[in-house]
Order: structure tokens, then sequence, then C-alpha cells
């Protein structure tokens, strides 16, 4: 909670019990938007579907991502599983896959090495 919406404002939640409200909640970071309660389903599609109009690795990699921190080494493990995922479908792994089965050194130099 500290991370989302700050040390003081946790405190101020746990050690309080206090209630907010939906304007409130909006102010201090912890929810997104506010929707009437009957548009509320209606709301939740819309954000699937602009969700589902985009890579579906990129989301896989970006949700692990951003549960590693909090999911210790079970999120790691399924950031590492999906980054490992991500490289076996690509021209890099190929060329390495091809070059051993042709017993020949890789080629590499056309892939950039980034920081």
């Amino acid at each position: 909670m500290s991370r989302l919406i700050g040390t003081k404002r946790a405190r101020e939640m746990w050690f309080l019990c206090r209630f907010y409200n939906a304007k409130e909640a909006m102010e201090m970071g912890l929810i997104n938007t506010v929707v009437q309660l009957d548009k509320l389903e209606q709301e939740t599609v819309k954000w699937s579907r602009e969700i589902l109009k985009n890579s579906p690795t990129a989301i896989r990699i970006c949700k692990s991502a951003l549960n590693a921190v909090d999911d210790g080494h079970a999120g790691l493990q399924e950031l590492s599983g999906n980054a490992t995922l991500l490289f076996y479908g690509s021209e890099e792994a190929d060329e390495g896959k091809n070059a051993y089965l042709q017993r020949r050194r890789p080629d590499f130099s056309k892939f950039p090495r980034l920081p």
C-alpha cells in the first residue's frame, strides 16, 4: 500500500481505519477512475477491450514485471519464464538453434547489444 499511495497516507489508512469516498480514493491515487455503479460493467468491458487490442506478449511481460516485486521468487520466476518464452520466438534464438544444428558458430552480429 505504501508503494501505491505513499508511506504517510498508508499509515493513516491502517492506523486510523478511516473510510474514504471515491473522490478521496482517486485523489490519493488508490483508484484510476470513478463511474456510476450502473456503468461499472460497461466501463470494465471498455477497458478490457482496449487492453485486448495490444500485444498479448507485451501485456503478459508487463503484468509479470509489475507483479514480480510483490510476488517474491514466484514473481521473478514468472517474469523470467515469460522472457524466455519471448526469446525462444525471436530471430536471435533461431540463429543460435540453427547454428547448433548446422554445427557452426552462431553469428549474432546483426542483433543489437543493448545495455
